[in-house]
């Protein structure tokens, strides 16, 4: 068994704050509401609930998905962008 490192990546992503549709999603049909307080995102894995304080991440080919901000924070950190 060989290990692996995830290739670092750079990614979008905002922090879910409760309201519906949010800037950074505003016009993607794989997003709506859940009736409450989440919403509701078309993932490749299924369709996944974000609440009010989780974050919304856009990946490298554009899928969505939703990410608690425990394991958001252990994962991601802020990139330096390029002028």
């Amino acid at each position: 068994m060989a290990k692996y490192r995830k290739k670092p990546v750079v990614i979008e992503a905002v922090q879910y704050d409760g309201t519906f549709p949010m800037e950074f999603l505003r016009y993607d049909e794989r997003v709506f509401s859940d009736g409450g307080n989440g919403i509701c995102i078309k993932t490749l894995e299924g369709v996944m609930t974000a609440r009010p304080g989780d974050w919304i991440i856009r990946g490298v080919k554009d899928e969505l998905y939703p990410c608690k901000p425990d394991i958001f924070e252990a994962t991601y950190e802020p990139a330096e962008v390029a002028p």
